[in-house]
């Protein structure tokens, strides 16, 4: 690695941060360009500078480092952020992944593991406290037990339930309208929505679909 990794730094506590910084600096691949106590300053000393990488604590006065990374959310700016903090709360940390952090650490955590995060998440890894390997793991379960989830019938409205029997019965949307007194627009509304809930596609899915499940909607 020839060329230097810029940082930002941001803590409310000067004594750590100071500390921090100089042991950062001791590494001839890393350069601290700017401190900053709150997360206003932090933002501003980002725009002005662009950093490779900023490392934020969670809480600071002012805006704190998830308003900082929500900031950037919507900002053009490459910096990719490291949270640096003593939280070890599962719910904090799914909070600083949803807003695009690439690592999370714990202060208690030797500096070689500090700056090992910092250059990898400067090659486009990421970098997370093995103490919170266990928050990962339920990360990644939750995700994809949510991917797997798929809706069922008893996910339909009372409204596309009548409908979807109907089909059942494999009258058309005009028949369907006038037993319903509904337009047809809004039947053919009704055959989209649920099409999208229960994911089906092609143009003998749902009546295929009802068809095959008709029982549950007597």
């Amino acid at each position: 690695m020839t060329n230097e990794i810029t940082i930002l730094l941001a803590d409310d506590h000067p004594v750590f941060r100071r500390g921090l910084s100089l042991m950062l600096g001791s590494d001839k691949h890393l350069q601290v360009v700017a401190e900053a106590a709150n997360g206003t300053e932090a933002l501003a000393r980002l725009r002005d500078l662009q950093p490779d990488i900023a490392i934020l604590d969670v809480n600071m006065p002012g805006q704190t480092g998830f308003d900082v990374a929500r900031e950037l959310q919507s900002s053009p700016l490459a910096t990719r952020l490291i949270f640096l903090t003593m939280h070890r709360d599962e719910a904090i940390f799914n909070s600083a992944l949803d807003l695009g952090a690439h690592g999370y650490l714990l202060k208690e955590c030797a500096i070689e593991e500090i700056i090992a995060s910092v250059k990898a998440v400067a090659a486009g890894e990421r970098f997370i406290s093995p103490q919170l390997s266990t928050f990962l793991f339920n990360r990644a379960s939750r995700a994809t037990a949510l991917t797997q989830q798929k809706a069922t019938i008893q996910d339909l409205t009372p409204s596309e339930r009548r409908i979807l029997k109907l089909i059942a019965e494999q009258r058309t949307s005009r028949e369907i309208a006038e037993l319903l007194f509904i337009s047809i627009r809004t039947v053919e509304r009704h055959r989209e929505n649920i099409c999208a809930k229960l994911e089906l596609r092609g143009s003998n899915a749902l009546l295929k679909f009802a068809l095959e499940h008709r029982t549950q909607l007597l």
